[in-house]
């Protein structure tokens, strides 16, 4: 297993987060765009997965935007990542 494929199932076992409506969107879009993604947006991602799961829903469901810009791209893109699969 390459560090890549490493990296790939621990973001995806951070993305369980037993919430099912986190769940569906995080995991659907690790799924759809983790081959996509530079080192600095696979860093966004994991700086994300860090928030409490309460905000972390909130920040995903837009109705608490983070203060950093890159995290609240972020969230849309994972919002749309959602609304495609």
């Amino acid at each position: 297993m390459t560090e890549s494929d490493n990296r790939r199932a621990r973001l995806k076992w951070q993305c369980r987060r037993g919430m099912r409506e986190l769940d569906l969107m995080l995991l659907a879009y690790v799924e759809a765009h983790y081959a996509e993604l530079e080192p600095a947006a696979l860093a966004r991602l994991e700086q994300l997965l860090e928030y409490p799961d309460q905000v972390l829903l909130e920040i995903l469901m837009g109705r608490q935007p983070p203060a950093d810009p890159a995290l609240a791209e972020l969230a849309r893109a994972i919002r749309a990542a959602a609304g495609e699969s």
